[in-house]
């Protein structure tokens, strides 16, 4: 039955193993390779999401974790574009995150690659730390030493992981604390919540300004509850089973006692960790009545703004707009329309779509930084699609989709204004001229900043395939 443990010699343990009704599921039609960037990228058919399966079907039947099975299973980046691809519903999202929380606990990963984990999920879904970093960071950035040690090549000599964090970091600007309640402008229509996120509320501190001046002019009062921890999106899609579930819990608690009609996500990814709770805490009788009424409230920005219709004047902007599909709102929590209608509410806005605006950028959350070579292609595939629109302005709606892509444009060459869908209606609604939009969108809080005399790097290939 689903839920069931795995049979006797099964490589997985009795914990949530990937349900072996659901691996069924899948008949190999392949509609989902087009669409899965690893398959794009390599041809590989282990590199498929139906060949992922395959490697789950092993495992259940007793075929023990290699190196090749797990680098295999460790190269998806989650985007669950083959979800939105299958004819025949196979929940790829629910499996993988089943099998990486198994390799989480069964699989022993060489020193190297257990330090970088370490420090990546010691690091980014702790606010707090992201703060203290933000002091060194402008430092740096101010000083110049970046653009410096680009020239002399010492950065091409650092482990990858550390020269894509470093080539990811945005220029900091100031934070402006938010107040913790904002009242609605005219007729109130709703009573909101804001998580205000770990690298979004510490990297990109203008989206959440510009989320909440847009949700009080559309009838919203807007509650911003102080000490919010990380909601564990980041914990939950690498596997971290329990740590991602103590997240959920102080979430879930916090929200509870703000009193609100919905909790507003403005960045992608932990939207759709939201939205999963009720699934995450299933087995914890005292939580998962509580996680279901909280998945029920969650709301990206565009959906709730969409959902509730626009009351505030919009002022034109007459401009070219390239909207950038973030993986998780697209694929895994199905908000395609919604940033689009907003968008085209606008007077005087032109939206260009992307060509395969299927394949996810790179960014997927940590995938950037654990897996910086492929993500770099992928970062060059997406930029490459948006400069051929032609647009003076690139929207999306998730900080990973941002940084990977501006710093992607930045190294070829090609630097361009980005923001996020709430900051672009932010501007129409407060009359700010396009000039100024565009200037502070290249320039402001949350800028990819080039640090430029890098060498192109080598394109990478699996390993023991020729080039």
């Amino acid at each position: 039955m689903p839920g069931s443990g795995p049979p006797p010699g099964s490589a997985f343990d009795s914990h949530h193993p990937p349900d072996a009704d659901l691996l069924g599921d899948c008949v190999h039609c392949g509609f989902c390779l087009p669409t899965c960037p690893t398959y794009v990228l390599w041809g590989e058919e282990m590199d498929s999401p139906r060949g992922r399966i395959d490697i789950m079907k092993g495992g259940l039947q007793g075929d023990a974790f290699d190196a090749s099975s797990v680098r295999h299973l460790d190269q998806c980046l989650g985007c669950m574009a083959c979800v939105t691809a299958c004819p025949s519903g196979v929940q790829y999202d629910k499996l993988i995150e089943a099998t990486r929380a198994q390799l989480d606990r069964r699989v022993a990963r060489p020193r190297r690659e257990r330090l970088l984990r370490k420090a990546i999920y010691g690091l980014f879904p702790y606010p707090r730390r992201l703060r203290v970093l933000r002091g060194p960071l402008r430092a740096y950035q101010a000083s110049g030493l970046g653009r410096l040690l680009a020239r002399s090549g010492l950065l091409r000599r650092l482990p990858e992981p550390l020269q894509a964090m470093e080539s990811l970091a945005p220029k900091l600007g100031h934070v402006d604390k938010l107040p913790e309640r904002t009242p609605a402008v005219g007729t109130k229509r709703r009573t909101v919540g804001l998580l205000t996120g770990c690298v979004q509320g510490t990297f990109f501190p203008d989206v959440n300004a510009a989320t909440v001046r847009v949700l009080a002019a559309e009838g919203c009062e807007v509650v911003v509850p102080r000490r919010q921890s990380c909601c564990g999106a980041l914990s939950a899609h690498a596997g971290r089973e329990p740590e991602a579930l103590a997240f959920a819990k102080r979430v879930i608690a916090t929200f509870e006692a703000a009193g609100v009609d919905n909790v507003v996500v403005n960045a992608a990814g932990c939207g759709s960790n939201l939205k999963d709770f009720a699934h995450q805490l299933r087995d914890e009788p005292a939580w998962a009545a509580r996680a279901r009424a909280l998945s029920a409230k969650a709301r990206d920005v565009s959906e709730l703004l969409d959902e509730l219709g626009p009351v505030a004047p919009r002022h034109p902007l007459a401009m070219t707009v390239a909207y950038q599909d973030a993986c998780h709102l697209g694929h895994a929590q199905g908000v395609r329309a919604q940033p689009r209608r907003l968008l085209r509410g606008i007077p005087d806005v032109e939206l260009r779509e992307l060509r395969e605006a299927e394949i996810c950028c790179g960014s997927a959350g940590t995938y950037n930084l654990l897996h910086p070579e492929p993500a770099r292609e992928l970062g060059e595939r997406k930029a490459n699609a948006v400069l051929a629109t032609g647009a003076q302005l690139m929207v999306t709606a998730n900080p990973g989709c941002w940084m990977q892509v501006a710093t992607t444009l930045a190294r070829l060459g090609k630097r361009m204004p980005v923001a996020h869908t709430v900051q672009v209606l932010d501007a129409s609604i407060r009359g700010v001229p396009v000039d100024k939009l565009l200037a502070r969108a290249l320039d402001g809080p949350g800028t990819v900043v080039p640090t430029g005399g890098s060498a192109r790097p080598r394109r990478w290939r699996l390993p023991g395939r020729r080039r």
